[in-house]
């Protein structure tokens, strides 16, 4: 049985999804038009055709990152949940199902310090995460929630970041969510009564 190749917005999507894996296993450096070609099981040159330049291949990687962000928010949370709870999941779904994109995240993020256009995708999708951060806290009765979604978003990002490049990594899966579940709670908690 042959492989489907995908066509138009599915193989654009297939794209970036090769550059987001190879990114992080690989590393920047790893990353050509030629290895996500090869790594999504694409015809040559099917890379450089809907991404010309490296550039353009670095920015739908966030982009497409951000897409996933966007569409694992959109379920409605339950009646009354439990805020923490519900920020808890977020992290622990990113750490155990979507690794890869974490830590290309990361690889991108620091890429983006020496290219303008990159940095720029990664600030705007950043404010939209936010934005839909402060919308969740402010309808479960977080004060200022455009405010404090920025530094709740910050620290969340530092939980993400510890558990695939830092000490956290050296953490049972236990340890880490009952470290996560027991700091966002403090955090939260802090927040509804300030």
């Amino acid at each position: 049985m042959t492989k489907k190749v995908p066509l138009g917005e599915d193989r654009r999507a297939a794209i970036a999804d090769a550059a987001i894996h190879l990114v992080a296993t690989r590393g920047l450096r790893g990353l050509t038009h030629r290895a996500v070609d090869t790594e999504a099981g694409l015809p040559p040159g099917s890379t450089s055709y809907y991404l010309r330049t490296r550039a353009a291949l670095l920015t739908a990687c966030v982009n497409r990152m951000l897409d996933r962000d966007l569409t694992a928010g959109t379920a409605p949370p339950a009646v009354n949940p439990d805020l923490a709870e519900l920020l808890v999941g977020m992290i622990l779904n990113l750490v155990r199902e979507r690794p890869d994109d974490l830590i290309a995240r990361y690889e991108l993020s620091l890429e983006a310090s020496r290219q303008p256009e990159l940095r720029d995708a990664i600030i705007q999708g950043g404010r939209r995460l936010r934005e839909r951060l402060a919308e969740l806290l402010a309808a479960l009765g977080i004060p200022d929630a455009e405010v404090v979604a920025w530094p709740v978003a910050a620290m969340m990002d530092g939980l993400l970041y510890d558990r695939v490049a830092g000490a956290g990594s050296t953490l049972s899966p236990e340890a880490y969510e009952h470290a996560v579940r027991s700091t966002l709670s403090a955090l939260l908690a802090g927040l509804r009564h300030a």
